[in-house]
């Protein structure tokens, strides 16, 4: 069940969610307002012409802050990854749900391409895999609204939170934002 703007209160009052930092004016009926942070990770496109999923990506990536006044202009077609301003965390027996802006979808502005999910036991500032669709491009600011996030209670705790032995979680507790870990898997 997904939780109401009531329960959703509620749950941080006692410590099942966590979010930081909050405030009352970003609640919506069922989700929070997230805001996007200030570094952003673009494709290096002229070192390189192809990612394997097998090798690390981390020279793939180039780190860029945006810049306060001017924003960053994301062109069509074009993907990078960034974070949320805020810290959100789950219990054992929650997750959250990562959702976009319906006013930024609308402009063609996707804010997460598969892995918007906060599983159970993590705390962490989520990631966005942020694109483009539009023909135009798209300026984006850091502290802007970006997405909203949904939370939702497990039927019953579960019996191996991320994190958890044998689980391989490659992003627990992540606080910047990361490339992609998948080599790992191999």
């Amino acid at each position: 069940m997904i939780l109401s703007d009531r329960s959703i209160k509620e749950k941080l009052k006692i410590g099942e969610i966590s979010i930081e930092p909050f405030s009352d004016e970003f609640v919506q009926p069922a989700s929070y307002d997230l805001h996007l942070d200030g570094v952003i990770l673009a494709f290096d496109t002229d070192k390189h012409e192809i990612i394997d999923v097998k090798k690390p990506v981390d020279d793939l990536m180039l780190r860029i802050d945006i810049d306060d006044k001017e924003g960053y202009i994301l062109k069509p077609g074009q993907f990078v990854l960034a974070n949320v301003v805020e810290i959100t965390g789950v219990d054992d027996k929650h997750v959250g749900r990562l959702e976009g802006k319906s006013s930024l979808a609308r402009m063609g502005l996707i804010i997460h391409a598969t892995a918007g999910f906060l599983d159970p036991g993590n705390k962490l500032r989520l990631t966005l895999e942020i694109a483009n669709l539009s023909p135009l491009p798209i300026r984006i600011y850091s502290g802007m609204k970006i997405a909203q996030l949904a939370f939702e209670e497990l039927d019953k705790s579960c019996e191996r939170p991320y994190g958890s032995s044998g689980l391989n979680s490659k992003y627990k507790g992540d606080m910047t934002v990361q490339a992609s870990k998948m080599w790992r898997n191999f």
